[in-house]
């Protein structure tokens, strides 16, 4: 059965913001694009690195490692063949407090 998790405040969490939580035994990258939330598998499939600590242009992450980009708003890779799409979470603003569903 799915479960929110909070994660931190909504004002805490400006349009540009990004950040990983660990959450349920796995690490999630929060977004914040122009107001609006999104969350995804924080871990690149090609190494193992933090997604949340790569530069977020538009809607795109760029993994700090490789390279490798990946669209937060479906987890997809973009521009490249032969990378699954990361997994996304529900995001909810509960309260003034940002939660994660898993």
């Amino acid at each position: 059965m799915p479960q929110r998790h909070p994660v931190t405040p909504f004002d805490n969490f400006p349009p540009g913001s990004k950040r990983a939580f660990k959450i349920a035994g796995r690490r999630i990258a929060l977004f914040n694009i122009d107001g609006r939330l999104h969350a995804m598998d924080d871990v690149c499939p090609h190494a193992g690195a933090s997604l949340a600590a790569g530069p977020l242009r538009g809607t795109c992450v760029t993994c700090p490692l490789h390279a490798i980009k990946f669209d937060v708003t479906t987890g997809r890779p973009v521009g490249l063949q032969g990378i699954d799409a990361l997994q996304c979470f529900p995001v909810f603003v509960n309260g003034g407090q940002i939660e994660i569903e898993t």
